[in-house]
């Protein structure tokens, strides 16, 4: 009953990221369609419009662009944190057969395009600051990819490429608290982490209703928001407070994460796409991609990831440290290491925490959107050419039975 109950939500989540990254896909070009056409000064005037709003003697002024990246961003890394939480406990991370493979692939997936990003900007210090944002996976938009090619894939592939982008995501939360926190604000933080200790102990009270944890982190994230830890952080911290079931039995995690997908997939991630994918390509030349900054990151998706997932799995299970999944073999995980590449969202979203220059922000942009183009393609074609048509598979199994 749990074990179908889990791949019941499993398949539901594939499903919902896999359409979501399509709408994110559409809002991505659009944005990059009106960047470019006479709509452009609507478009970057209203991203940069300032928004008020008052909590008391509290006052959160931002622009659009912020109260998107800071607020709607802060939703989407709660659902983060509730899918961690899931995978740890009773997911592809909850044992270390399961998790052992993806564990080496995501963190070869993560530093190597990191090193690849600085062998290209070492001797630039004004960009060396940028060196994570080629190290981030876009799940909706990599899953997006995954489902245009049908039901030739096995669950087993999508499970690991889901696996990875977990991982992925734990890594790239830590950094941001690590590396992209401002000057902090001792106060709001120690306000902020008491709200964390009022979660905690609704958390061990197991109640049965949301209501409690989602006031509780959005006073937590206005606290931390004033701290100058990045508020986004509140949401992950917030949400693994959540018990997996609550007082009554109800599965209040996996409801939590259910009701949220549909809103982060084709709402919360297709504004942010929309928002930050907008990028002025008029007037730019071949030397402008070549710059140190889009180039590293580029590089570092598409050369980076393919070398760490697939150099750092194949040590892994030469080294007996991790097993392959069945029915997935090396020119598989090559092709989710391409697809892994698609950074897009996390990247993004870094690179406007690493720069403040809206020059060095577009330089990002281009970074991002070229090597994840490239990546996305390469991946398609390449798992097309892996993966046998629906039916075909069965087929040739048959045949080969019968030859035994």
């Amino acid at each position: 009953m749990v074990i179908d109950r889990v791949s019941a939500a499993l398949k539901d989540f594939l499903k919902q990221e896999s359409a979501g990254g399509i709408v994110l896909m559409a809002a991505a070009a659009l944005a990059l369609i009106i960047a470019n056409s006479p709509l452009a000064p609507f478009y970057f005037d209203t991203l940069a419009t300032k928004l008020n709003v008052s909590f008391g003697a509290f006052a959160i002024d931002k622009s659009l662009i912020l109260w998107i990246n800071d607020g709607l961003m802060a939703i989407f890394f709660f659902l983060i944190g509730l899918e961690v939480k899931r995978e740890i406990v009773d997911g592809q991370l909850s044992s270390w057969n399961k998790a052992s493979l993806p564990l080496a692939a995501a963190i070869g997936g993560m530093a190597l395009p990191a090193l690849v990003f600085v062998a290209f900007n070492w001797n630039s210090p004004d960009t060396i600051g940028g060196w994570a944002i080629p190290a981030a996976t876009d799940i909706a938009f990599a899953l997006g990819i995954l489902s245009l090619l049908g039901p030739r894939v096995p669950v087993a592939m999508k499970a690991l490429l889901l696996a990875i982008a977990v991982i992925d995501d734990i890594g790239a939360i830590t950094v941001i608290a690590l590396f992209y926190t401002s000057e902090v604000k001792v106060d709001m933080l120690l306000a902020g982490g008491a709200m964390l200790a009022l979660l905690f102990l609704v958390n061990r009270y197991r109640a049965s209703t949301a209501i409690p944890y989602v006031l509780l982190t959005v006073i937590m994230w206005v606290f931390v928001l004033k701290s100058g830890v990045h508020a986004t952080l509140a949401g992950v911290t917030a949400a693994m407070m959540v018990p997996m079931t609550a007082r009554d039995g109800t599965p209040l995690l996996e409801n939590m994460e259910h009701g949220l997908h549909k809103w982060i997939a084709f709402v919360v991630i297709p504004i942010f796409g929309f928002a930050n994918a907008g990028v002025r390509l008029i007037g730019i030349s071949p030397a402008d991609l070549l710059a140190p900054l889009p180039l590293g990151i580029a590089l570092g998706l598409l050369i980076g990831k393919q070398i760490g997932i697939v150099g750092f799995a194949w040590i892994a299970v030469k080294s007996g440290f991790a097993s392959l999944p069945e029915g997935v073999g090396w020119r598989k995980i090559h092709g989710l290491s391409l697809l892994a590449a698609i950074g897009f969202t996390m990247s993004l979203f870094i690179g406007n925490l690493a720069f403040a220059d809206p020059a060095q922000v577009d330089a990002v942009k281009i970074g991002v959107l070229a090597g994840s183009l490239v990546a996305a393609l390469s991946g398609y074609f390449l798992l097309k050419a892996a993966l046998p048509e629906p039916g075909k598979g069965e087929a040739m199994a048959g045949e080969a039975q019968a030859a035994e």
